[in-house]
């Protein structure tokens, strides 16, 4: 698939919702695998949002995306990531 594949314009504000297991390290970790895909990303930016029952914890990371290639390596990795349940 190529850049003109995609519906969106680079440069672009985009959102990544990271949901896993709460654990104390899972936020750090998370921005960590972002900043190698986006530099430019401020983790102060990082929301997190807790599950009703404690046990998950959801991270919306927005980077500045360039390409859609540098989405794709970052879902990548996410999704990869052991602790990752889901990444939209």
């Amino acid at each position: 698939m190529s850049e003109e594949d995609t519906l969106l314009q680079f440069p672009t504000d985009f959102p990544i919702k990271i949901m896993g297991e709460r654990r104390d390290d899972f936020a750090q970790t998370m921005v960590e695998l972002v900043l190698r895909h986006a530099p430019d990303f401020r983790a102060e930016t990082v929301e997190m949002r807790m599950s009703s029952s404690g046990n998950y914890l959801s991270v919306t990371c927005v980077v500045r995306a360039t390409s859609k290639a540098q989405l794709d390596a970052l879902y990548r990795e996410i999704s990869a990531h052991p602790w990752v349940k889901m990444a939209l």
